[in-house]
C-alpha cells in the first residue's frame, strides 16, 4: 500500500477489524519511510458497475461520491458515520447483487432515497429536493404530501 503522504510503498499494517456491518475490513497502517499513520478500508465487489446519467454519459459507480451526497443531506441531523456507511454498504450491495453491469444514476437516486427514508425524514426530503430538483417552496410542500399519503396507505 503506498503511503498517501510520502508515497513509499514501504507500509504495514498495524491493526486490523470489521468494519461497516461486517462487509469491509479496516487497516491501520504506518508508513516505515515517513512515520505517518492512516486507514485503508477492504471491500468485496462483486462487479464494476456503471452508472447511467440522465444524458446518457456513463461513469463507473462512486461509493465516495454517495457517500458525500448523503452526509450532506444528513448534515447536523442525529445519523452518524456508521449508519451513512451501511446505507451506502446497503445500496452498493443492491447495485451489484441486481445482475446488471450498468445501472441509471435514477435507480441509485432511488435506492438512496429510500434509505434515507428509513433513518431521517428530514435528511430524506433534503435529499429528495437536490435529486428531485425542487425549484420552489411549494415543490417540498407538495413532496411531503404525497409522501405522507403514502406512508398513510402502507399502514392502512
Amino acid at each position: 500500500m503506498r503511503c498517501p503522504f510520502c508515497g513509499s510503498e514501504n507500509t504495514s499494517v498495524k491493526d486490523s477489524r470489521s468494519a461497516e456491518d461486517n462487509t469491509a475490513v479496516r487497516r491501520r497502517r504506518v508508513c516505515e519511510a515517513c512515520g505517518a499513520r492512516f486507514t485503508t478500508f477492504e471491500r468485496v465487489q462483486l462487479r464494476e458497475i456503471t452508472v447511467v446519467k440522465r444524458d446518457g454519459k456513463r461513469v463507473p459507480f462512486d461509493r465516495d461520491r454517495l457517500t458525500r451526497s448523503i452526509t450532506i443531506a444528513l448534515r447536523k441531523r442525529p445519523v452518524d458515520r456508521e449508519q451513512i456507511d451501511q446505507m451506502v454498504s446497503g445500496i452498493a450491495r443492491k447495485l451489484e447483487s441486481g445482475g446488471e453491469t450498468e445501472v441509471s444514476s435514477n435507480d441509485v437516486g432511488e435506492f438512496a432515497m429510500e434509505a434515507l427514508r428509513q433513518v431521517d425524514p428530514v435528511g430524506y426530503v433534503r435529499f429528495a429536493s437536490v435529486y428531485k430538483d425542487f425549484r420552489d417552496p411549494n415543490d417540498f410542500a407538495q413532496f411531503i404530501e404525497q409522501t405522507s399519503l403514502e406512508d398513510e396507505g402502507d399502514a392502512g
